[in-house]
């Protein structure tokens, strides 16, 4: 079933709530297939270092030809996406990326106002911020909810103001200003960023359109060379994946 279009987030409040689940993991079987010679980067570069964003609004980390292109929806909220952002990083950058062979590329995939306000902040840093940021984010999760607990009154109030004061609002209920700064962004680049209404309904039109395309039930989603992988929701599963693709 195709989840429900997300227009909502902008109109409502905090009902809108976990419109997505997080995933389960199953191992993918596929043929394994001949090796993939690595890429080199160019003279001085670092594939893994190497950030992009594109026109459907992801980010691309490596190769931008690589052989093997990952796409990833992720929820900033969900405890599988950082349980995968956590347990990939290192290998996932030095055997997969760094050798040219398979790119990857992050979509965020929206589910309440939290993952809403905070996606719309780290998106709004610079490329090069993105994949640190988010990394961070993840690894944190237990403190970006600690600001909801206590706090529901008044996020559930910021979210009947205008679109325009009602992200900013939000994010000063739960906190996510502070959280924010302590990782570098500024309160008014924070401020500025939720005042724009187009940083959160881009959110919203790319997860809808991710939504009808790839019919995505839950996060993390990974679509490898364009085909959705059912049930592979963990690294261990994606890794085993890649590598039979020729990535090894």
């Amino acid at each position: 079933m195709i989840q429900p279009k997300l227009r909502i987030l902008l109109l409502a409040s905090l009902g809108a709530l976990a419109l997505t689940a997080c995933g389960e993991s199953k191992t993918d079987q596929t043929k394994e297939q001949d090796v993939i010679a690595k890429v080199a980067a160019p003279t001085g570069k670092i594939w893994s270092q190497t950030v992009s964003k594109n026109a459907d609004g992801g980010y691309v980390m490596g190769n931008p030809d690589a052989p093997i292109k990952v796409i990833e929806f992720a929820s900033i909220t969900c405890s599988h996406c950082a349980a995968f952002s956590q347990e990939s990083h290192e290998e996932l950058r030095r055997d997969f990326i760094d050798t040219g062979r398979v790119s990857l590329e992050v979509h965020n995939f929206i589910r309440d106002p939290l993952d809403a306000t905070a996606a719309a902040i780290i998106r709004c840093a610079p490329v090069d911020r993105y994949f640190p940021l988010q990394d961070n984010v993840f690894a944190s999760q237990e403190e970006l909810f600690a600001g909801v607990k206590g706090n529901e009154a008044a996020a559930e109030a910021a979210m009947k103001l205008p679109p325009a004061q009602r992200f900013a609002a939000f994010a000063k209920a739960l906190k996510l200003d502070t959280f924010f700064q302590s990782r570098g962004v500024t309160g008014e680049q924070i401020n500025a960023c939720l005042s724009n209404v187009d940083n959160i309904s881009k959110l919203e039109a790319g997860t809808n359109a991710a939504a009808e395309k790839y019919s995505i039930q839950g996060t993390p989603t990974f679509v490898v060379n364009g085909q959705v992988l059912e049930g592979v929701a963990a690294w261990g599963p994606l890794r085993d994946h890649l590598r039979t693709m020729g990535a090894r």
